[in-house]
Order: structure tokens, then C-alpha cells, then sequence
């Protein structure tokens, strides 16, 4: 089996929806991530922090240096993650697609590198 990202991303400063509509979008993640532990594609998951709660450690020059915030300087933001095992790519994009239609947002499909 070939372990995949599945990393999510959202559109700027991300706008908090509607209590009801967060409601669903956890359950749509729960059953989801359900899934992957029935099917043994699990691997793991976690959602993260909003950007703003990032810090940065950049090394340069032989040196680091401590920043608060993202890194990239994008509109997009990581939201969260899934790590999956999947027979082949093929499959991690249909897992992928039922990870976007539980969290409403898109999700990034990246194969791990081999050993």
C-alpha cells in the first residue's frame, strides 16, 4: 500500500459558516474519517489551528530566525490533513473526493515519496 496526503485548503481568510452548516461539515468529517478506519486506510488526520496562530522558523545564511504567522504569503490555507494508505493513486483520488464533499472544501491529492 502507498501512503497519500490528503490536505485541505481553503480560500483566504476562511469565513466561519453558519453554526448549522459547521454542524454538518464535523459530521460529514467524522463519518468520513469513520470510513477510513473501517476500510484500513486510515492513517492519520487532524485539522489545524487558524493561520494567524502559525509560527515560522526560517533558516538562512547558517542561521534561524522566528516569525510569527504563515509561511507562504498565499491566498490558500492548509485547513487539516488526512494520511491514508491506498492500493494506487486511483484510489486515493476517490477517497479524496468523499474527503471534499464531507469538509465542503477542496482537497490536495499527494503521494509520499518512496524509500
Amino acid at each position: 500500500m502507498k501512503q497519500y496526503l490528503l490536505s485541505v485548503h481553503h480560500e483566504g481568510d476562511f469565513p466561519m459558516p453558519e453554526p448549522e452548516v459547521m454542524q454538518q461539515m464535523f459530521e460529514g468529517v467524522e463519518r468520513f474519517n469513520q470510513h477510513l478506519q473501517e476500510t484500513g486506510a486510515w492513517v492519520f488526520a487532524g485539522g489545524l489551528m487558524p493561520k494567524d496562530m502559525a509560527t515560522t522558523i526560517r533558516y538562512q545564511d547558517g542561521s534561524t530566525l522566528v516569525t510569527d504567522g504563515p509561511w507562504s504569503e498565499t491566498k490558500e490555507q492548509l485547513g487539516g490533513f488526512w494520511v491514508i494508505q491506498a492500493e494506487d493513486l486511483d484510489a486515493a483520488l476517490k477517497l479524496a473526493e468523499q474527503g471534499a464533499q464531507a469538509c465542503r472544501g477542496d482537497v490536495e491529492v499527494r503521494p509520499f515519496q518512496g524509500e
